[in-house]
């Protein structure tokens, strides 16, 4: 188990050293130090107002940290000027929680903007890794869609395959489960698993959605709103189990531990395509 950032030889995809998060004057954590190494899905969890969706930020380049460093493949992002940390962002798929697909515009055309920003290809280039892309999270057919015309399952695979545009090493999601229905929220985490598998990227996962912690995580952290700080690390299992702090278990059990294992098990069954 992992509790303090670590340096290791082959650099680990991601290393969070003593970071404080903050707006202004109010601290939302400090101390957070995590290793996400190749191939984890790591789980970012804990309750309402822990600071998941701010750390997001500091990860992906939308904030700054008040201290601390976070280090992409042992380079610190925030200490990089900014032609660097454009250069890493460029290996990191972000989706967000509504998707972020812009409503103006086609399945194609979202997928297709990282391309076009970023990667000097023919019209033809572009549109064949789009199709590639739309059906790897079994979208085929539907790049002429709007995102209006979809469901929200299909809207957030759609914006899945625009982070993955241009195969990057590390994909990031943004509480992926809100708002879907059981079925769909279980059709997304298998596409998750598939993904890791099938491309060997590196998943960072915002969510306190214990079906998804359950079916996906490999490892994790736990944020303590309270405290302020992390309370726990490691493989979510193991937590629920042993974590030393009632705090956890407790997050880790909520409805039961019967309900946890069925909804663990529900999730990770039928790794069928969406």
């Amino acid at each position: 188990m992992t509790t303090r950032a670590e340096t290791q030889p082959g650099q680990p995809p991601i290393v969070v050293d003593g970071l404080t998060m903050a707006y202004g004057e109010r601290v939302i954590q400090h101390d957070l130090s995590f290793t996400v190494r190749e191939g984890d899905i790591f789980i970012v969890m804990g309750g309402s107002g822990c600071g998941k969706s701010t750390l997001l930020r500091h990860l992906i380049g939308l904030k700054p940290p008040a201290a601390g460093r976070v280090l992409y493949r042992g380079q610190d992002f925030w200490a990089a000027g900014r032609r660097e940390r454009d250069r890493i962002l460029r290996r990191c798929g972000v989706l967000y929680q509504s998707g972020g697909l812009w409503s103006s515009m086609t399945l194609a055309e979202n997928v297709a903007l990282p391309l076009e920003e970023y990667a000097d290809l023919a019209v033809g280039e572009v549109r064949d890794i789009v199709a590639a892309k739309l059906a790897l999270v079994g979208l085929a057919g539907f790049g002429d869609y709007y995102p209006a015309e979809i469901s929200g399952g299909m809207q957030r695979r759609a914006g899945l395959a625009r982070a993955m545009a241009l195969d990057p090493d590390v994909l990031f999601f943004d509480e992926p489960s809100a708002g879907l229905d059981p079925v769909s929220a279980r059709r997304l985490d298998d596409l998750i698993l598939e993904l890791r598998d099938s491309l060997g990227a590196t998943v960072v996962v915002v969510t306190h959605d214990l079906a998804s912690i359950f079916a996906i995580g490999t490892n994790s952290v736990f944020l303590d709103a309270a405290s302020h700080r992390p309370i726990a690390w490691g493989p979510p299992r193991e937590l629920r189990e042993h974590a030393p702090d009632a705090t956890v278990r407790e997050f880790l059990t909520r409805g039961g531990r019967d309900e946890a294992d069925s909804l663990g098990r529900a999730a990770a069954k039928g790794r069928t395509s969406p």
